[in-house]
């Protein structure tokens, strides 16, 4: 990878995280080519050990990072943190609120001896009277009404991914950049807070604001009336699923000519969007009936000729295997725990098209902090004492 897709080159970076939102934050910032240390309990991170819906958390969002077991219950430990973040550009936290206060890590603290910190608390709320909860993403999803969009009438469901989790960790990382490009100007840093409920307010804005429009309130997604007179999932021949959005005019004709729909796309009861919606009881299945008679393979390759959005209905595991994504480097082969490698989405985004890379895989407790300390300028005594006292795993 060259330098263009790693313009964060030589920030240095300090994540005291856990789970998924601080960790998101972190990876993009490492995948950017940003040097991240992620500070970790000499155990190491306990979301290392999850099972379940949080069997993938580490894996996937600690990827280009260095670790550094610390014991920051002991004075020389916390000693360390504090050097750490004094020599630092930027500090990630994702700990209940209050906590860095209590072990003397907190922004007030630490911008002190480093005036130029950015300090990055990413956390369930932002001020105001809710400030002081602990929020997770799945509550936040309920509160801020999402999961009652994604759900059904009467049962509310989470959406099927950390969603508010990691869009809150994207929006701390663009207060991050935000606060990185003024302090060219101004030499100091900030305190930036991203939260978890406000993301979700913000993610649900568009409901909202159609309430605000239309006057009536918005259904759940999943019995919405569709704005788009095809906008369904279809079976092919062998009973295969396959998502087909017809969005515009243009594509009616489009979609039209390439399934032989000559009448239809003649007569003006159905030249119109809004006029075809009226029609979709009688459009639909006869949709069905024409694309029941075509292979998933055929009917997909013809959406595409017709330059018509659609998608075959997948698994995320379908992903690694995907011709667009492994052709053009979306995905990286990370190393798990076990040895054993899987391949993992890269960040969605390219610099002069050329995509980040895997330059660091995941760290073994310990791993890679000996260099980075070093780096800020810890004397390698200094670790080498720590470390044979138990206060430090370092590599």
């Amino acid at each position: 990878m060259t330098d263009a897709a790693r313009p964060l080159t030589g920030i240095k970076v300090v994540e005291f995280t856990h789970m998924v939102m601080g960790p998101a934050a972190g990876v993009i910032l490492a995948d950017l080519g940003a040097d991240v240390v992620k500070i970790e309990p000499l155990g190491g991170d306990n979301t290392r050990r999850l099972r379940g819906s949080g069997g993938g958390y580490f894996s996937m969002y600690n990827r280009n990072k260095a670790s550094l077991c610390l014991d920051l219950k002991s004075e020389r430990g916390l000693k360390l943190a504090q050097d750490v973040i004094a020599a630092s550009d930027i500090m990630i936290e994702n700990f209940r609120p209050g906590a860095m206060e209590k072990l003397g890590l907190g922004y007030s603290a630490m911008r002190q001896p480093n005036p130029g910190l950015i300090y990055c608390s990413l956390k369930g709320f932002l001020s105001g009277p809710y400030a002081h909860r602990t929020a997770l993403d799945e509550v936040t999803q309920m509160m801020g009404g999402l999961a009652y969009m994604t759900g059904l009438p009467d049962k509310p469901m989470r959406a099927g991914s950390s969603v508010i989790d990691i869009t809150g960790g994207m929006f701390g990382v663009i207060g991050i950049l935000a606060a990185l490009e003024e302090r060219h100007r101004s030499g100091l840093g900030k305190h930036i807070t991203s939260s978890l409920f406000e993301t979700t307010a913000f993610m649900v804005g568009q409901h909202i604001a159609q309430q605000g429009v239309l006057g009536e309130e918005p259904p759940p997604m999943s019995v919405r009336s569709s704005a788009w007179s095809i906008y369904d999932i279809f079976q092919s021949a062998e009973g295969e699923r396959v998502f087909v959005g017809v969005v515009s005019d243009s594509l009616w004709q489009r979609f039209c000519a390439e399934f032989g729909l000559d009448e239809l796309a003649a007569d003006p009861g159905y030249a119109k969007n809004n006029d075809r919606v009226q029609l979709r009881d009688t459009l639909i299945p006869m949709l069905q009936d024409i694309f029941a008679g075509l292979s998933k393979s055929e009917l997909m390759e013809r959406l595409d000729k017709a330059g018509v959005p659609f998608a075959p209905i997948n698994k995320p595991i379908d992903l690694v295997s995907d011709p667009h994504l492994l052709e053009a480097g979306g995905l990286l082969n990370v190393t798990l725990s076990d040895g054993s490698t899987i391949k993992l989405p890269a960040l969605p985004l390219e610099f002069d098209q050329e995509k980040t890379t895997l330059y660091r895989d995941l760290p073994a407790p310990g791993e890679g902090s000996r260099a980075h300390l070093e780096k800020l300028g810890i004397r390698s005594e200094t670790i080498d004492r720590m470390d044979r006292d138990g206060l430090l795993v370092a590599s």
